[in-house]
This record gives structure tokens, sequence and C-alpha cells, in this order.
């Protein structure tokens, strides 16, 4: 520019923003938290909610106990985009914030605290452990409650729930007492999860399986007697030839097999001193094979005699240490002659058994025998398997078979012969003595054939991390196939069925696989054990008859009186009323003999806990809901089996269906290589370093660019990544703040030009698209389309084009008016689309426009789009638009690498278009604007064959051509006019807006 030429600068409507490119959200996010706490948000909202369709997610509860980490992080985040949203698409949208307080984590650690001193926790006066309990609870809800608004998450965060309030003591309590009274309740006795370090029953939920290295042993039980078929005949129910045939079979059967031995396998051979049978497949091929040879170290004889599934006989002989040859396969063994043969224990008869083995044990068919591994035999003990407790249960022989040598502590009972006061698992959950104390008698008495270790998936607990075992105890159960007795039969009348049918045909699934999985466990899954042996929870508020049998009709006493002034102690004073001194006096009253009643001090499974919130939060809260059903239950897939299984299980038998609409489920948070995150790999990531480094935004837009219905990846690049998107949204909505006029002009969508109404469609379409997927909660779908469009239809496209317009326009000119009257509407619709994904940002985005007091984003709507913006037709003939746009822009760059050109101002290129109605259109729009050329000519005449084409767009090629004239110093366009105005140095369009 010449010394003497004016500088037109100031005559432009340039951008005027003070939004800063840098957003410094570690730092100023908490100032916006600080301010909504000030506005109170979400009470505001509530306050403002009539006549709007509620809506209600309720929260699953966190366990209150430590640090939030990454997938508390993405499980609230989603939650709260999912409530936001829907509070933006005009719903009453409530989100309580809840804790689960009880259950053996936090009694764990009050009770390490007493070890820490030396301590007995027995000796501590209950109601004192359960005070320290809950102050413990207390101390880290209070830090969980700001990690979690530190992510910007709304909600009722000043009144909770808590499933320790007294309130909510009392009606699980009283959920509990439904189930005593609609005949659901029973006590049994059969093989639970059972945890030696902990001394008390796990859910399945409570489960988690890792790798653990298990003695295998190969045992042998001997066969003392045979009898064929028809040997206990009397001489009047045979002929004289059928009894000689008989006596002939047995003769020949007893000399081949007795003396022999069947030999079973296990994994753990601590089972074996309460062993009671064996059973074997009645479709499996057995052979009797005898060894010929033996090498040293080994645990058979020439001589012996082994029966084996021929399927598995290599093998176990390999095991033995026997090579081919030195053992040999004598005669087929049936199932008939299976049948009649008598086993006798391993241990029967060794000195100083004291008789505790002798007695023969049972032998026969069973159905969950496989020949896949071990020998074609299951050695059963009852009270340790859970097949073969329901084996002998269905054959009414629980009796003869139930043993009780395993104490609470995983040590056989005291006065167990060889064993006694031998550990399964030591106290930090190491292996014990047991095991080797077996082997070693079994190597004694010539019972053992082979052992080994085995490396498998084994249950542990997931709170100690110890390894479980099952174990025969008497429990308290939920029968889940039993009618429930309290007429809420619409949708079925068992547990079972009320919940297989509310899967089906009342709860909608995210994703659909949820269905399928939840529905296959409620199929297959036993009666539900509620009874755990500790002291921290809500006890199973019941009294026993002394000595009365769990199956007499008087056992439990069901007194809706009795009940009544429980659940009115416990809703004055907590469950901590059910230990103190004089409780049962007090709750019996007068109309009972104190002495012939036990009082039951077991504690209920956490999770009927947190299964019971829909009744002391839905039902009973004003801010719940009319019927108690809750719109979504959002939570991790662990909670198939975890809260949503036992919510579901609950609410069947007080409700009589699920307590939920929508389930939505999210996966697991893995590292950036895809590895399951753990502290002893060192390769966790705590969102509290996120929110340091980057800003709760940047963590929430993570989560908002995941498929969360999967596992997610997260670490330094990733985030990075997540980082650079915001960035370039960032510099879109940068962009939007400073062309917006102060004030918006009207402008009617008739009277703009094509460009602006193509906009006003894209934002009808989009705003469709938005609404839809949040209301399927599918949050990667609703950014990915609004980035899109404010990366590629707005910033690289719309404002790309526009912003000539906008800056050198005169203020009456129609383009720019409309133009801005289009930023306004894109302002208010970007902002409140992305809201609930990053509320810090767009707070700070309508904030910088509509600066107030009171002013919020979070207090506006997502706002009506009307459908008279969409038009199909518009559509397209604007994809033809910018797929012509392509070609000139593809084309000019090829000019501009060459160095032919600086700018494509600087062009005025031949467009040959051999589709004659795009050809008009192109004519219409102002095909040069769409470029950003000076001047373009667009023709239906035929391309010389060195036009610029590009190989997926036919019909369209490109002749290059420079501008011709004067470059306008205003507005940078190279036109004819230039020079022929009152200012000279500026092209017609600017010499009017000067003027």
């Amino acid at each position: 520019m010449c010394a003497d030429t004016p500088d037109y600068k100031d005559t432009l409507n340039l951008p005027q923003t003070d939004f800063p490119m840098r957003a410094g959200l570690p730092k100023r996010e908490p100032e916006w938290l600080a301010r909504w706490d000030g506005i109170g948000i979400y009470d505001r909202l509530r306050e403002t909610a009539d006549g709007r369709p509620p809506f209600t997610l309720h929260d699953g509860p966190p366990y209150a106990n430590g640090h939030l980490h990454i997938g508390h992080a993405l499980n609230k985040t989603i939650k709260d985009m999912v409530v936001r949203s829907h509070q933006m698409m005009g719903h009453d949208a409530r989100y309580i914030p809840g804790w689960d307080c009880h259950g053996l984590p936090i009694e764990w650690k009050i009770e390490e605290q007493y070890r820490a001193k030396g301590q007995d926790k027995d000796a501590v006066d209950v109601v004192e452990f359960r005070r320290e309990c809950r102050n413990f609870a207390a101390g880290w809800i209070d830090v969980q409650r700001e990690e979690f608004k530190r992510l910007g998450i709304t909600g009722a965060w000043d009144r909770p729930y808590l499933t320790m309030d007294f309130h909510a003591e009392r009606v699980i309590a009283e959920e509990f007492q439904k189930f005593l009274m609609n005949g659901v309740l029973y006590q049994g006795s059969k093989p639970v999860m059972w945890s030696p370090v902990e001394k008390t029953a796990l859910a399945e939920a409570e489960v988690e399986y890792h790798d653990k290295d298990s003695f295998t042993i190969w045992v042998k039980f001997r066969v003392t007697d045979f009898a064929v078929p028809g040997a206990q005949m009397s001489d009047e129910e045979l002929a004289e030839d059928e009894r000689e045939s008989i006596a002939l079979a047995q003769e020949e059967a007893r000399k081949a097999f007795t003396g022999a031995s069947v030999v079973i396998w296990t994994t753990t051979p601590w089972t074996i001193p309460s062993n009671k049978a064996v059973v074997y497949g009645e479709t499996f091929d057995y052979g009797l094979y005898e060894v010929v040879e033996t090498p040293d170290e080994c645990w058979v004889a020439p001589g012996e005699r082994i029966i084996l599934a021929d399927k598995l006989a290599s093998d176990v002989f390999a095991r033995a240490r026997l090579s081919d040859g030195q053992w040999r396969r004598v005669r087929d063994v049936t199932p008939i002659q299976l049948a009649g043969m008598t086993l006798a224990h391993p241990l029967a008869g060794a000195e100083g058994a004291q008789g505790e083995w002798d007695a023969p044990r049972d032998f026969r068919a069973a159905d969950f025998v496989t020949d896949e591994e071990g020998t074609g035999f299951v050695h059963c003990a009852p009270s340790h398997g859970l097949e073969e407790f329901e084996l002998y249960r269905d054959l009414g022989m629980l009796a003869q078979v139930i043993t009780y040598n395993v104490e609470e502590d995983g040590s056989f009972r005291a006065d167990l012969p060889f064993f006694g006061g031998k550990r399964i698992l030591k106290e930090n959950g190491k292996e014990g003595d047991a095991n080797k104390a077996v082997i070693d008698k079994l190597v004694e008495v010539g019972g053992l054939m082979a052992r080994g270790k085995i490396t498998h998936s084994y249950p542990h607990s997931w709170r100690s991390k110890a390894p479980l075992i099952y174990r025969n105890t008497p429990q308290w159960f939920a029968a889940i196939d039993r009618e429930v007795g309290d007429g809420l039969d619409t949708h079925g009348k068992t547990i079972r069925e009320r919940a297989l049918r509310s899967i089906d045909e009342l709860v909608t699934w995210t994703p659909k696989a949820g269905r399928n999985r939840l529905h296959s466990m409620i199929e297959a899954r036993p009666d539900w054990v509620l009874s755990r042996q500790r002291a921290w929870g809500v006890p199973l508020t019941c009294f026993v008859k002394k000595g009365a049998k769990p199956t007499d009709n008087d056992f439990l006493l069901r007194d809706p009186a009795v009940n009544a002034r429980i659940l009115q102690a416990f809703e004055a004073e907590g469950a901590d009323a059910w230990y103190m001194d004089g409780a049962k006096a007090r709750f019996l009253g007068d109309d009972y003999a104190h002495d012939d009643w036990e009082q039951v001090f077991d504690i209920l499974d956490v999770w009927f806990d947190s299964g019971s919130t829909h009744a002391f939060v839905l039902r009973d809260r004003e801010d719940g809901t009319e019927d108690g059903i809750a719109d979504v239950y959002l939570e991790g897939t662990d909670q198939h089996r975890g809260w949503f299984h036992s919510s579901l299980l609950q609410a069947c038998g007080t409700l009589g269906r699920a307590p939920y609409r929508n389930v939505v489920t999210h996966g697991f948070t893995l590292d950036a290589k895809g590895n399951k995150m753990s502290k002893s790999l060192g390769n966790t990531v705590a969102p509290q370093k996120i929110v340091e480094q980057y800003g709760a935004d940047i963590l929430r837009l993570w989560v908002a660019q995941s498929n969360y219905t999967g596992d997610q990846r997260i670490g330094d690049e990733i985030l990075k990544g997540v980082a650079d998107s915001y960035r370039r949204l960032r510099n879109t909505l940068r962009f939007l703040l400073g062309n917006l006029p102060a004030e918006v002009p009207d402008v009617a969508v008739e009277d703009m030009p094509e460009l602006e109404r193509w906009v006003l469609h894209r934002m009808a379409e989009l705003d469709a698209h938005v609404r839809a997927r949040y209301r399927a909660f599918d949050f990667q779908e609703v950014f990915q389309a609004v980035f899109t469009f404010a990366t590629v239809d707005l910033s690289s496209f719309y404002f790309d084009i526009r912003k000539d317009a906008i800056y050198c326009d005169a203020p009456d000119s129609i383009r720019r008016r409309s133009a801005e009257k289009v930023l306004d509407l894109l302002f208010h619709r970007l902002v409140t689309w992305l809201a609930p994904i990053l509320p810090f940002t767009m707070e700070e985005v309508w904030l910088e426009r509509f600066p107030g007091e009171d002013s919020s984003v979070h207090l506006v709507d997502m706002p009506d789009t009307p459908e008279g913006w969409l038009s199909d037709d518009l559509a397209a003939r604007w994809a033809g638009v910018r797929r012509a746009r392509r070609v000139v822009t593809s084309a000019l760059e090829v000019q501009r690498r060459e160095k032919t050109i600086g700018a494509s101002m600087e062009a005025a290129p031949i467009v040959h278009v051999s589709d004659e109605g795009l050809a008009g259109t192109l004519r219409d729009v102002a095909f040069e604007d769409v470029c950003i050329t000076s001047d373009i000519r667009v023709t239906g005449d035929p391309a010389p064959s060195d036009a610029f084409r590009m190989p997926e767009v036919d019909g369209i090629a490109v002749v290059f051509a420079e501008a011709q004239g004067q470059k306008c110093q205003r507005c940078w366009k190279v036109l004819p006019d230039v020079g022929q105005h009152a200012h000279p140095e500026v092209c017609g369009r600017c010499d009017a807006a000067l003027d």
C-alpha cells in the first residue's frame, strides 16, 4: 500500500470479542462452579418446572470409600449429560446423587484400625463400632461430593440420599419385611460363596475372578463290594435259571472290580474330608485298567486296577508318571456295573480316624459329569459344591451328605481327625496348611494316585482380593420361584417371572445387548442369599421361634404390629436400635413371651440396600417420581450382575415390576494401550490430575467423543487429541462471538439469500438429529454431528464465505443483515446443543454475550426450530454447489502452490458444468462469493482437455484465469471498476459502504 493510500481498516466491521483462544479451564472452572452455587441453578430449575414433564435419572450409589477413579468420572459425566440434555429439551430433569454406605469395605477399614492398635473388634460394643463405620462413610461422602462437583455434575448435592440415613434404613427394613410377609423369605442351608478372610457370605456381584495356582490331585476310592441288578431279589421273585445267571455275573464282577479303584480329580484337596459321594456319567465309555509296571516315585503299584473314562485314561496315567506300555486296558465297565459298586473313602479305616470316614460313599450317575478333563468321575462334597448340593437336595438325601467340617474362618473344626484346626487360607488370604495336610495324609494311606498344580480362573473377593470357598452355612434366602403373596400379579406371580417379563416388556436397553446379558443371568440364577455375618448394615429385622424348624409354619414371626414398632424405632434412631439393650422386649412388646423368640442379627446383603433405593428415593422424596419408577438407570456393564440385577429382583418382590424404564450401560476405562487399569501396574489415570492439567471440560469431551457402550481408552496422547478438537470448536465459537451484532436485525426468512436459508435448513436438520440422539443417550453422535457442523459447514464453508459480507458490506446490506441474523440463531443453538457436554465452556460463551448476575446458559432450553426451515430441494441444490466449489478450490490450490497467485481473490476461473440445472444454480448464488474469488464464469461449453478435474466429481472442470482490474484496498477483491468511484482505491460495493 502506498504511503498516501488511506487505511480502510477502521471502516470494516471486523470481529470484536474478549473471548480468548486459550481457555485456561483449570483456573477458571472453579469460578463458574462458585457462580452456579451462588445462583442455585439446580433449585431454580426445579422452582420453574411447573408443567414440564418430569424426567428422573436414578443414581446408582458409588461406595463411600476412597477418592474417585476414572471410572467414576466416566459414569457421573454420562449421567450429567443425560440430565442436562433432557432439562434443556423441556423436561423437569431431576438428579439426586446418592451413596452406598453400609457393608464390608468400610467395616474392614475400621477393623484394620483396631488391628493396628492391637484391639479386638469383637470386644467393642457393636453400636460403638457401627458409629465409627458411619463416621468413616460420612467423611468420604464429603470428599467424593466435592470431587464430583468439580467435574461439573449438576444435582441436589446439598440433599443427597444415603443408605445409612435413618429414613433409608427404616425403608430398607420395611422392604425386607415385605419379603417376610409375602412368603418369599426362608432360612436354608446350602453352599454359598464364602470369604474365610472376611468371615461372611458374598453375593455373585461381590466376586471377581483372577488366576490362582491350585493343588490338583487324583484320588483313589476303593471298590469294596459289588452287586448286580437282581441280586437282592427273593427266590419267589426269580426263576432258578435267573438266580444262577445273576449269581455267576455277580461272582465274576466281584472278582474283576472288588479291590479296584475309582479315581477322581479335584483342585480343592481340602474338600476330600467332606466327601460323601462319587458320581459318573451314564453315557461315557469306562474301562478297567491294570498297572503293568511302575517307575520310581510312583503312588500306584504293579497289578493295581483303576477304573477311568476311556477318553481320559491316557492323560491320567501320564499324570501318575506311567508311560505307554506300563498300563493296559482289561475290560469294559458298563453303567449298570458302575451302579452295582460300593466305594470306600480313601481315609476309611485309617488309624486314628475314629470312624469318621468309614461309611460307604454314595455312588450314582449325575448329569453334570463331563469327560473333557479329569477322570470321568466327580467327587462330591455337597457342603462345598452347588451342583452336588442340588443333586442330593433333589434326591431328598441332604441329611445324609451335609457336613459342617469348615468353620467361618476357613479352618477345619477342631475335632476333625488328622486335620482339626488346619486352615484353607491364612488371615492374609495366602495358602494355608489344610491342602498340604490332606495330600500328605492321602499319600500316607495309599489314597493318592497323582498330584500337581494348575493355574486357573478362581473366584476372589472384590474387597479383600482373597480367594473364596463354597461353604454350606445357614443363610436367609429370597425364593425367586415361589409365588409372591402380594397380589401384584400383573407381570407374573414369582420374582423370576416378573423380572423376565419386565426385561422384555417394560425396559429399553442401551445397548440392546444389555437385555440378553441380564436376561440370561436372571433365567439361570439361584435364590437370592440375603444374609451376611457382619455388623455394619441393616439387620434382618425378624424373629424366629426357639426350637422350631425352618420348615415349620410358626418358625418366623409375622406380625404387622411388631414390624411397625421396629420401623418406628428405625425412623427415629436408625438401625442401631436393633442392637440396643432391651431391643427384643421393646419390639415384641407384651404380645409374645420374649424367651420363646430369637432375634436375628445377620445383616442384609448391601445389594438389597442399594436395590431398595427406588423406595426411599423415587417413591418417598418430593423430587422423586409419582409411580416410584425411574426413567433411567445408568451404570457400568458390571452392574448387570450388580445394581441393575439386585434392583430388579428387589422391586419385583415389592413393586411387582422393574423399577426402571431404561437401562443404559457403559464399558470400562482402559489405559492408552487397551490394558485394564491397575494400581499395581501403575497405569491408572486419576480424574483429579486430568482436571488440574486440562480442565473438566476436556475430560467431559473425552467421554462425549468415546463410544461409551464399549470400553474406552485414555492416556496423554488421547487427551491431547481431545484438546485439539476442543481448540477447533473454540475457534468457531470465537468467530461467532466476534461477529454477532449488538442488535440483531429482524430479517424474514424469505428475504434471506439462499446461502443463509441453506444454513437454516442445516440447523433444523441438525436440531432434530441432536434431540433424537440425546434422547437415545448417544453423546458421541451428538458431539460428532455438532462438531462437524461447526468446523466444516460453518468455519470452513459458511463463515469463510460470509466474512467478506459481514466485514465489508454496508450495515443495511441484506446479505450482512441476513448473516448477522443467522449468526444469532446459530449462537443460541450451538451453545444449548453443547451445554450438556461442555457446561463450563458454554457458560463462558453465554456470559460473553449475555453478562449478568443471574445469567446462565443452564437456565435456558434449546430453542424451538421451525420446521419451515427445512427444504430438501434447497439442500440438494447446495450439495451441488459445494461439490462444484470443491473442484474450484482444489484447482486454485494448484495455482497457489505454483506461486501463480498468492490468494484466491486474484483468480477469476472459468467453470465448465455439464449439468444445465447445476450451472443455473451456480449463476444464481453468486458463485464467485462462494468460491472466494473476485470473479467467476460458469459455462456449459465443453471443457478443454487440460482443464482441472477431480476424478470423484463428474461433469465439472475448471480453467484458471487471473482476475482483471485492480485490487480494492478495502475488501481486497480484484475488480475492473476499482478507481472509478469517489473513493478511487475501492470497488463499487466498498464505495457505497463508505458513503
